[in-house]
């Protein structure tokens, strides 16, 4: 038995997957959690949090990326 006589073909697989009619955007949104962290205190708080205060070289380089993303905060989902 080749795998050409019981696999179902990319095809197939596609048009399954596939919802007939047309799509529509219901609703357009921003969620903002409670929680925010300015860019500026972004490295600080990260190395902070992940106990890695002593890795001064790479938190200067973090600090660089951060503020080179063109971002004002960070916001977070805390459970």
């Amino acid at each position: 038995m080749t795998s050409e006589s019981w696999s179902p073909k990319v095809s197939e697989i596609r048009c399954a997957q596939r919802k007939e009619g047309s799509a529509a955007v219901l609703a357009i949104g921003t969620a903002n959690p409670a929680n925010q962290v300015s860019q500026e205190e972004y490295p600080d708080y990260y190395f902070r949090v992940t106990k890695s205060e002593h890795l001064t070289d790479r938190k200067d380089t973090f600090k660089i990326i951060c503020g080179l993303t063109g971002l004002e905060n960070r916001f977070f989902y805390h459970s």
